[in-house]
């Protein structure tokens, strides 16, 4: 395991192809069970799936009989999907990360699942998740360090892709989990504002918080898959460049020297690209932020889990058990009160970003790159007041550490305004690459 286990695939590519018949389903399917076989065993990636050749073939053959003509083959024709094991999939048991019973956590399949299928996705199969996608982690190990963490919770989607197991694979995030994994594994983390994709047979953490999204290679194959998933897409016209805000103040202090530094290049580089860059202070009290998210993940992670952990709580992590206890004694109107203090701190939010004329917001994807070791996923502090305003985000691929552990950069948009958010990101991306 000393070479770094990266091969991330391109989803437009692999998408088009497909659909054009190179290569035939059945052939496709054969090449992608070789691969996890050889792979994953290094990463863990995938949750273990003894009948996973004979139920992808069977799933390709019948979605090859449903679309014979390439003329009319829906965008995710054949394409192979990672779905985080928190999400139910018909056919495949959903364990959470956990020793509990499968058929206790059982129930319909998700309707994410259900669009991946219509657009003629494939389910490759179950991919690791921390402990009912809380703090207690997986196997999975970095692609890039197999000694580091991949983050969490979406562990085994973001090193799926980053692997190239993968071209698109899903996760959840409650705080962090989509774009800490997504620039520890340096891919592309899209997690949407806060209700566009449906949670319909998603296990539940927090929801108030929990939002689904979706792991590529680049900024396009978040951008083909975004459309299939969100509720209402709308297409979004071409218009003048954004403007970029950086939040100074404590919360972007919270960031390792090292990323900050990688941050503040970054910056440096875009505005040397001609895009306007305004500084302006943001969260000020940000201890205060992340006092009040806590009290409402915590006091929902006990409700979400009350009858379960009754009857198996003996079968919990210690973390999670942790979690659990903690919330239990969170009053209800402590979490009332957090609730009301998010609906100020959003308009405090907006009303800064609209006078300083603010398009979108720069931050570290993470406070630095991914830990060493396997006993924690890192922390989730620099997406925390983002997933707490239910805001759009996506973690870029951008530059490394000294010891060449991938960082991403964040960039959030408005609540509501994942088109803008995915539309623009493109230029920065551009400038991010060079390409």
């Amino acid at each position: 395991m000393d070479e770094p286990l990266v091969r991330p695939r391109s989803l437009t590519r692999e998408a088009a192809g497909l659909r054009a018949g190179e290569p035939a389903l059945t052939e496709y399917v054969d090449r992608l069970c070789a691969l996890v076989e050889r792979v994953d065993p290094l990463i863990h990636a995938f949750v273990p799936e003894p009948g996973r050749h004979r139920r992808l073939r069977a799933q390709a053959l019948e979605t090859a009989e449903r679309h014979p003509v390439p003329d009319g083959r829906p965008p995710l024709y054949g394409v192979a999907v990672g779905v985080k094991d928190i999400v139910r999939v018909d056919g495949l048991p959903t364990h959470a990360g956990s020793a509990l019973p499968p058929g206790v956590l059982a129930g319909p399949q998700a309707v994410l699942v259900d669009r991946l299928r219509a657009a003629g996705a494939l389910v490759a199969g179950k991919t690791v998740t921390a402990e009912f996608a809380a703090s207690a982690p997986g196997p999975t190990r970095n692609p890039h360090h197999p000694g580091h963490t991949p983050g969490g919770s979406s562990s085994g989607s973001a090193a799926a892709v980053a692997a190239g197991l993968v071209p698109l694979a899903v996760g959840a995030q409650t705080v962090g989990s989509v774009i800490r994994p997504a620039a520890y594994c340096g891919v592309v983390g899209f997690r949407p504002t806060y209700g566009r994709i449906p949670t319909d047979g998603v296990l539940p953490n927090a929801p108030s918080f929990d939002t689904v999204g979706v792991f590529t290679a680049d900024l396009a194959g978040a951008a083909l898959a975004a459309p299939l998933l969100c509720d209402g897409w709308r297409r979004v016209a071409d218009g003048p460049e954004p403007v970029l805000g950086v939040p100074d103040g404590p919360y972007l202090e919270r960031a390792e020297p090292a990323a900050l530094r990688a941050f503040e290049e970054q910056v440096e580089r875009l505005a040397a690209a001609g895009l306007t860059v305004r500084r302006v202070g943001l969260f000020p009290g940000f201890a205060e932020v992340e006092r009040q998210l806590q009290t409402v993940n915590r006091f929902e992670l006990a409700r979400s889990h009350a009858d379960w952990f009754a009857r198996f709580g003996g079968l919990y992590r210690p973390e999670t058990a942790a979690g659990i206890r903690a919330g239990q004694g969170v009053a209800a109107g402590d979490r009332a009160a957090a609730l009301r203090f998010r609906e100020r701190l959003r308009e405090r939010v907006a009303s800064t970003g609209a006078a300083a004329g603010v398009d979108l917001w720069l931050a570290p994807a993470a406070t630095g790159g991914a830990p060493e070791g396997l006993h924690s996923t890192g922390n989730a502090v620099m997406s925390l007041p983002w997933s707490f305003l239910g805001r759009p985000a996506l973690s870029l691929p951008a530059g490394r550490t000294p010891g060449g552990l991938p960082l991403g950069l964040q960039v959030v948009g408005a609540e509501g305004g994942d088109e803008y958010l995915l539309a623009r990101a493109a230029l920065l991306e551009r400038v991010l690459t060079g390409r």
